[in-house]
């Protein structure tokens, strides 16, 4: 790990694997596998600030949405509150992150962040064979839209956003700390980065004397649905994964034909290494 790498620390909390890897899907909604509960992300509307007219504004989608919820749950641990005021923090999140916040850049992220506000996510959990426990969450329950002031860009994104109760609620109770150093360095791939928020919640908790074992069916359910075949999945999800433990270098796994054996490790943090980033000057 590198030298001060866990002077930075951001949080992985629910996982939002569920959004799309690449931008295929624009509008409307995408069904998602994590486990063997269906889910549903559908992309959401806003109404626009100046024509106060309602703007589909899409799914979100790849890498920038992954990376800015591990921020927003820093960013809510440290002020210990799920109102987070976003307009500065973010640009400095993405600098740490991508090496730089030019204009282009940023204007992605948020657009990405506006998706990410707007977006609904449905879940289907089963309850028996005749029956289906239906679940209505948003990340973000609540936020103040700006229309970017360079006209050129058409940029719509939140400066102000509300964490929902429940989500807040779960993340002060089972957040877990990720080096920032290593979400720079898997910044490229959603794969990767949803391999290793996963792995970061999961290896610690695994019971030191039953190790988890989870066949790839499984493992393409959740990390690669949009795979057709098994033989194209594996190859993109090994390589996924030889990025992961190139920085998470404690986690314990085994990988054979018939899946991944998951052992006790510690997180890729540990508590009494972390320190918040710290709060932006006023």
């Amino acid at each position: 790990m590198p030298p001060g790498a866990a002077h930075q620390a951001s949080f992985s909390g629910k996982s939002i694997s569920g959004a799309p890897a690449a931008g295929r899907w624009d509008v409307g909604g995408i069904f998602w596998g994590l486990g063997l509960h269906p889910l549903l992300v559908e992309a959401g509307q806003v109404r626009h600030p100046k024509t106060q007219q309602w703007v589909k504004v899409g799914l979100p989608w790849g890498t920038k949405p992954r990376l800015i919820l591990s921020h927003l749950n820093a960013e809510a641990l440290r002020q210990g509150s799920p109102v987070i005021e976003i307009e500065s923090s973010l640009s400095a999140f993405v600098k740490r992150i991508r090496g730089f916040n030019g204009g282009r850049e940023i204007h992605a992220f948020k657009d990405q962040l506006t998706r990410l506000s707007a977006a609904l996510i449905r879940m289907a959990v089963p309850r028996g064979e005749h029956r289906t426990h239906q679940i209505e969450s948003k990340v973000i329950t609540a936020f103040d839209l700006w229309l970017h002031k360079d006209a050129r860009q058409r940029v719509l994104w939140p400066a102000t956003i509300q964490l929902s109760l429940d989500y807040f609620a779960s993340l002060q109770e089972h957040a877990v700390p990720l080096h920032e150093a290593d979400l720079a360095a898997l910044a490229h791939s959603a794969m990767a980065l949803d391999l290793y928020a996963w792995l970061a919640q999961r290896l610690h908790r695994i019971d030191p004397r039953r190790p988890a074992f989870i066949q790839w069916p499984a493992l393409m359910q959740q990390f690669g649905p949009g795979y057709g075949r098994m033989s194209h999945f594996k190859g993109p999800f090994r390589t996924a994964l030889q990025q992961v433990l190139a920085r998470y270098q404690a986690a314990r796994i085994e990988v054979d034909g018939h899946g991944l054996r998951l052992l006790n490790s510690p997180p890729p943090v540990t508590k009494r290494l972390v320190m918040l980033p710290p709060k932006s000057p006023t």
